[in-house]
């Protein structure tokens, strides 16, 4: 069983900075994506960025393109999304999954496996 460990949420300011983790106990062979999504009340949970498992590609929703940067460390099994420049509207629980296919890029719906993380909670103050 993959458990997937979130961290680094928190309360800004806005302009202000959070690295979110995300760790996998393991990364399963039919891995092919890892995706940071976010979920805001009475809105549709969104696709913010994914990279894929080799780390040769990456895909930002536009409203964080050039804020936000998803990366990976393969020798700690963690995905980190670096969020810059933080807006009010950036707040929503924030997810990992991984994927072995999506829809879009970024992933904005899964296809197929999916492992998700419990979640973690960023909140942008005005």
């Amino acid at each position: 069983q993959v458990q997937l460990v979130e961290s680094g949420g928190g309360s800004v300011q806005a302009g202000g900075s959070l690295r979110l983790s995300c760790r996998a106990s393991v990364f399963p062979y039919w891995v092919n994506y890892i995706g940071w999504f976010r979920q805001s009340p009475r809105k549709e949970r969104e696709g913010v960025a994914t990279i894929s498992r080799g780390g040769g590609s990456t895909y930002y929703v536009p409203s964080v393109e050039g804020r936000f940067t998803i990366s990976q460390d393969n020798a700690k099994n963690t995905v980190y999304l670096q969020m810059n420049s933080l807006k009010p509207e950036d707040t929503a629980m924030y997810y990992c999954a991984l994927l072995r296919d999506c829809h879009g890029r970024p992933c904005d719906r899964t296809l197929g496996d999916t492992y998700w993380g419990q979640g973690t909670q960023v909140t942008v103050s005005s």
